[in-house]
């Protein structure tokens, strides 16, 4: 599979829905983590991300504008142990639940499925950043819009080369309704030195219209020390 641009790829792509990047600093010293959020509709622009004890959560801006919080209101991101759970939805705490219990990142998104928001059938995109640098993904989505069928893909990453990451996101084309996404997780460079660099570069490359929120974090392999950075469109 041929390495992307990121930022590129990003601009070719006006609603990619949610995002999750996962992988290595050019470096070879520090695990990287992405994850943005965009929205078409009042309810989905009016949100923020906020720093929580174990990583984010997603919060209105204004909660007087708030109307179902049911699939907008989530953590995407939760420290567990020393590994990083990164998901679009209340499935972070299902995966968290799981690992806690000592089972596993599969065993967690098979009690899953895609969101029920008919007729998008939003996929359910999951990430788990281990301690060593691997990662896995998953993506849960309906058989071609279709909500009769769920379909389940993992990818896993042992060895992540440096300068590298797998970028998966929900949706294929900014279409009515949306399309989930098609494929393996895409191959992406990662050449920024920090968490400020990549999230101003992925912050750019967003459309002006439809991006919301964005956090990237790079973990030292060997300390453990975080660099975080989030960026809300209400500030």
């Amino acid at each position: 599979m041929q390495i992307q641009d990121f930022s590129a790829l990003l601009r070719s792509h006006p609603y990619p829905g949610r995002g999750i990047l996962l992988g290595r600093s050019a470096d070879n010293t520090k695990g990287v983590i992405a994850y943005f959020i965009m929205g078409r509709s009042e309810n989905s622009r009016n949100r923020i991300f906020e720093t929580t004890e174990d990583g984010i959560r997603t919060k209105a801006f204004d909660e007087s504008k708030m109307t179902d919080p049911s699939l907008i209101i989530y953590h995407p991101v939760r420290k567990v142990g020393r590994g990083y759970v990164v998901t679009n939805g209340d499935q972070t705490d299902t995966i968290r639940d799981h690992i806690l219990e000592g089972r596993s990142f599969a065993e967690a998104l098979r009690t899953r499925c895609y969101e029920p928001d008919g007729p998008n059938y939003t996929p359910r995109i999951s990430g788990l950043l281990s301690p060593d640098g691997s990662f896995k993904l998953s993506i849960l989505k309906s058989a071609d819009g279709d909500p009769s069928c769920n379909h389940r893909h993992f990818y896993e990453y042992d060895a992540p080369l440096a300068g590298e990451g797998r970028f998966i996101h929900t949706y294929q084309e900014n279409l009515d309704p949306l399309p989930s996404f098609e494929g393996e997780p895409r191959r992406v460079a990662i050449t920024a030195p920090d968490a400020k660099t990549l999230a101003e570069e992925i912050w750019a490359s967003l459309n002006e219209d439809n991006k919301v929120s964005l956090y990237v974090c790079y973990v030292d392999l060997a300390t453990e020390e975080t660099d975080a950075v989030i960026i809300n469109k209400h500030q």
